[in-house]
């Protein structure tokens, strides 16, 4: 038989009605589970909120194809490939970590390298990509679509729009449930979730092309030779960690170091690039004006701070400074089990700092940290103490003691990685000396269903949220600044916009922009809970 003859031919309408129904049944089971769970199918209401999610569902594809239909019907099976391929992946990663596929989730998997992609693979994830992407584009290359006369295209699409506006009118005591889950919903309604937020994601940054301002010209109170540290930490929670009250000693070293973990600091957001940026910027980042200055680094190193940033991961904005090098650089020359892991931000860097000329210094140490699924792979054989450990990236399958050991182990090494750090800076006994430690936001560890981060702010638990702010002085800087250790112990709340102006203030660094208000070793810290 030849191939033209096995092909189906099929009007444009009956297409994209049967297209309509195919998206709605095969690849909105977790969002119609998610309904059924949170709806009383026993009342009236209920059964007619599920229905008109039914509608919307249906609404929501059959309309935007009938658009496309009317500018070429020739592109409706390419349009429909795509998102089959698209949906067999987000399914997937929806069933399997229940991520949202909002604006905040598509900024992550835009800023996602090929390393990391790596990572997220299980043959899983290529069962459904086979079974829900392939099958459906071979049976899609096997219909021959017969064009419809535009006119009747155009009569369709109004009169399902008016259906579709009439029943939601009558249908309207379900709008506050539709209300109260829009974020949710929204996450989960394929192929737009992922389409329109990529694009809500990227489009402001192809048309906000231009330099970041520079922020006021700035001072200095004194010539004292300073070191600042700041480790930026991944995915690491405060709920783990033995320094905020953990049962298991996952903090042995920075507890025989003296650290201070300062308490309940909250994240600006769920996800990295946007942590950072805060952590970074003088302002609130959730005002769009911070994405317009130039980030803490490029100010200082305009100013004559020798400024060090060493990255084993990737989200920080456009930087300006003197020294930039990922972990792959640093490893070239790097002898040990550490030079695969966090370890390698600390080689050289010692000698680094005291080649430079200038009598400030500012280091960022971008950690991999905690970050997830493969907690596992995040620390060398050594820092294995807690037992049996995850080792799947379907964390879902694993036991949750299992997987709370592989994360307590990243914690552990993280304890190590930063006691290494303190040792380097005591040894610059002729400089004032600072660690600060923070991570850009929590982790999800199967509370609430949910794993990993960027869940929308709105619903994201707390464990996302909550993060670690602990710092180290030298007994110099404690003099320089006047610090009173005590004070800053019983400070109640902080957040990550207090980095930016508690480096200021550590560098005895003064501008307009500087408010001692978030720098938490003035006086003048004002945060309240």
């Amino acid at each position: 038989m030849s191939r033209e003859r096995t092909r189906r031919t099929l009007g444009a309408v009956p297409f994209i009605a049967l297209a309509a129904l195919g998206n709605a049944l095969l690849y909105h089971a977790p969002l119609l589970s998610f309904a059924v769970a949170n709806l009383d199918l026993t009342s009236f209401t209920g059964l007619l909120t599920l229905a008109s999610l039914l509608v919307a569902l249906l609404a929501s594809t059959a309309l935007p194809l009938l658009v496309l239909a009317l500018v070429s019907q020739r592109l409706l099976k390419p349009f429909c490939m795509i998102a089959a391929a698209g949906n067999a992946v987000a399914v997937y990663f929806i069933v399997t970590y229940q991520v949202v596929l909002d604006k905040t989730m598509m900024g992550n998997v835009r800023n996602t390298n090929a390393a990391e992609a790596f990572e997220l693979f299980h043959p899983t994830l290529l069962a459904y990509v086979v079974v829900l992407g392939v099958v459906p584009i071979a049976l899609l290359t096997r219909v021959r679509l017969r064009p419809a006369p535009r006119l009747r295209l155009a009569g369709l699409g109004v009169a399902g729009a008016l259906v579709t506006i009439l029943w939601a009118y009558l249908a309207g005591s379900t709008w506050l449930w539709f209300d109260h889950n829009a974020k949710k919903l929204g996450g989960m309604v394929l192929p737009w979730s992922y389409m329109v937020n990529l694009a809500r994601y990227q489009l402001p940054r192809l048309i906000g092309g231009d330099a970041p301002i520079p922020l006021p010209p700035a001072t200095f109170l004194s010539d004292e030779r300073i070191v600042v540290v700041l480790v930026i930490g991944e995915a690491a929670r405060p709920q783990n960690f033995q320094l905020y009250g953990y049962p298991r000693p996952t903090n042995p070293a920075l507890t025989a170091a003296g650290v201070i973990a300062l308490q309940d600091t909250t994240a600006c957001s769920t996800y990295t690039t946007a942590s950072i940026r805060c952590m970074l910027s003088h302002l609130d980042s959730r005002s769009e004006f911070s994405k317009r200055y130039e980030p803490l680094p490029t100010y200082l190193q305009r100013h004559g701070v020798d400024v060090i940033w060493r990255s084993h991961n990737w989200g920080e904005p456009p930087l300006h400074v003197q020294t930039y090098q990922k972990a792959g650089e640093l490893a070239a020359d790097c002898r040990g089990a550490g030079c695969e892991h966090d370890d390698v931000l600390l080689h050289g860097l010692e000698q680094r700092i005291r080649a430079s000329s200038s009598s400030r210094s500012f280091v960022v140490l971008h950690q991999m940290g905690s970050h997830g699924p493969a907690y596992f792979s995040r620390y060398p054989p050594e820092f294995e103490r807690f037992r049996p450990v995850c080792t799947s990236v379907e964390l879902g399958q694993c036991a949750h003691d299992a997987l709370v050991n592989a994360y307590d182990n990243t914690i552990l090494y993280t304890d190590h990685f930063l006691a290494r750090t303190i040792d380097l800076l005591r040894r610059f006994e002729d400089r004032a000396t600072l660690l600060i430690y923070m991570s850009d936001h929590g982790e999800s560890l199967g509370e609430y269903g949910l794993y990993l981060h960027g869940t929308p702010w709105s619903i994201a638990p707390d464990v996302q949220k909550k993060v670690p702010f602990i710092v180290w002085m030298s007994e110099a800087f404690m003099r320089l600044r006047g610090v009173d250790a005590e004070r800053v112990r019983a400070q109640p709340v902080h957040g990550q916009r207090d980095i930016f102006h508690t480096v200021l203030g550590a560098l005895r660094m003064r501008s307009e922009v500087y408010r001692a208000e978030f720098d938490v070793f003035s006086p003048d810290y004002a945060r309240t809970p």
